[in-house]
């Protein structure tokens, strides 16, 4: 059985299969336009959300995805990151420079979980 959790037309935020969820990308609304920093705590928030909505949460992250508009803020993301992540259990990690949908965003984030 597929569940889909926040589902709209075009996307889902999660679909969970087989006790695995996968996230969509997470992208800031509230703190659009502001620093990686701040960007990058919001989207981070939103994961813990959307995990905890699907019955999982971050200390089952398998892996993650982070989009960054520009390198340049690698620092910033990695100090909301270290602040966030459950160390003691850190997923497989891939972070990549990509042009996002919108020029405010600078950060965007997937996610796969164990539920």
């Amino acid at each position: 059985m597929i569940e889909r959790i926040g589902k709209a037309a075009r996307w889902s935020d999660a679909v969970v299969f087989n006790g695995v969820v996968y996230l969509s990308g997470h992208v800031a609304e509230e703190t659009r336009g502001q620093s990686v920093l701040e960007q990058t705590r919001e989207v981070l928030a939103q994961i813990d959300d959307t995990l905890a909505q699907a019955g999982s949460s971050k200390d089952k992250l398998l892996s993650v995805t982070i989009y960054l508009a520009d390198m340049a803020g690698f620092d910033e993301m990695n100090q909301a990151w270290d602040a966030w992540v459950d160390s003691d259990n850190p997923p497989a990690r891939t972070t990549v420079e990509a042009r996002l949908a919108r020029a405010d965003y600078a950060v965007e984030v997937t996610v796969v979980a164990a539920r």
